[in-house]
């Protein structure tokens, strides 16, 4: 298991740790509750070094890239971003990759876990296109703020305005004296904030944005409550939520990871085939389940006794006072309010986001 380069600094800090997207990051920092609570009513500092980076320079990258990402490479600014897929030629999801644009070079981030394989992937696209690809993993980190206060304690550390910034986007700052790359992110619709930095600077780059967070009430938030936050978003996460799998439209990125206006990739016949269809048998669902017991990945979910799905990811959100998942039914079975059995009880269909 990857382990975080801040692990140290975090079991200092009285952090438990946990295994998510492959890696050893932190579970809590003592109070999911408050925690979560962070990230609703002020900010929260998170610790995002699950990532893969690969930089992809040479004359033919921009060509190279866009002919087997599901989204628009060709068209993307410098210090502009996209979330693509990278589909395998049956339309099934092999990995979610966020592409940035700079003069130089395309930078993409994707996860660690699948690093090896992805490279492996990509590799085997490069044929007669004149691309380089560097595998940056090592070099780089990232940290994140996250909440309704987040806007307020960049613009005190930097001087941008995150309104201003345009989504996916990557900007050249300094925090503290530290250079790094600040990226807007806006889950649930609230500014957020992405900083990637060298990876010797992470542990300085921690210091200072948990001094900057501390006096406006925000602090550190594991991964226990960040995973709540996601459902109550109705936010899939890859690897949990979404895998190899499934198909785009099955896991509901039809409208947030696709161009349907860019051309031809590889998977874009299936893709285009289950458009014009107009449906697919099975979708992703939010539940809310009934008590406090956890769903496993794999539960199955029943309706009327039979088995309709099968549950992928469930986290209890101390906000909500309610356990919330998420998992795969048939699509007869997926409406709102269509209640489901499953081995703790009853599941509810609902639609995010699911407010206090």
């Amino acid at each position: 298991m990857i382990e975080t380069p801040l692990a140290a600094l975090h079991r200092a800090a009285g952090a438990r740790m946990g295994e998510w997207f492959g890696c050893a990051l932190p579970d809590d920092f003592g109070d999911v509750a408050a925690e979560e609570r962070l990230a609703m009513e002020s900010v929260a500092l998170l610790d995002k070094n699950y990532r893969a980076y690969l930089a992809f320079t040479g004359p033919d990258r921009v060509r190279y890239l866009n002919a087997i990402l599901t989204n628009n490479v060709k068209d993307l600014e410098a210090g502009a971003g996209s979330v693509s897929l990278l589909l395998n030629p049956q339309g099934r999801i092999l990995a979610e990759i966020e592409t940035y644009a700079f003069e130089d070079q395309l930078f993409c981030v994707s996860y660690a876990m699948i690093r090896q394989r992805l490279i492996e992937w990509l590799d085997k696209y490069i044929i007669m296109d004149d691309v380089t690809l560097m595998d940056e993993t090592e070099r780089f980190g990232t940290l994140a703020l996250e909440g309704p206060k987040a806007a307020e304690v960049v613009k005190k550390l930097t001087g941008l305005e995150l309104a201003a910034l345009g989504e996916l986007s990557l900007t050249e700052t300094k925090v503290d004296g530290i250079g790094c790359k600040l990226g807007k992110r806006s889950p649930g619709g609230v500014s957020g904030t992405e900083f990637l930095a060298e990876r010797g600077d992470l542990e300085r780059l921690w210091g200072a944005l948990e001094a900057a967070v501390r006096p406006v009430g925000g602090g550190p938030m594991g991964y226990q409550a960040l995973s709540a936050r996601r459902l109550a978003q109705g936010i899939p996460w890859f690897g949990y939520d979404f895998g190899e799998q499934q198909i785009p439209h099955e896991a509901g990125l039809e409208q947030s990871h696709i161009s349907y206006t860019k051309g031809c990739y590889t998977g874009q016949e299936i893709v285009e085939r289950v458009r014009s269809r107009g449906q697919v048998n099975r979708v992703r669902v939010l539940l809310k389940l009934a008590g406090r017991e956890l769903a496993a990945a794999g539960e199955p979910l029943l309706a009327d006794g039979k088995e309709i799905g099968r549950a992928t990811r469930s986290a209890f959100s101390p906000a909500l006072g309610a356990v919330i998942g998420m998992g795969y039914v048939r699509r007869e079975s997926s409406a709102a309010d269509s209640i489901l059995q499953w081995s703790g009880g009853a599941a509810t269909v609902v639609r995010p986001p699911i407010s206090a």
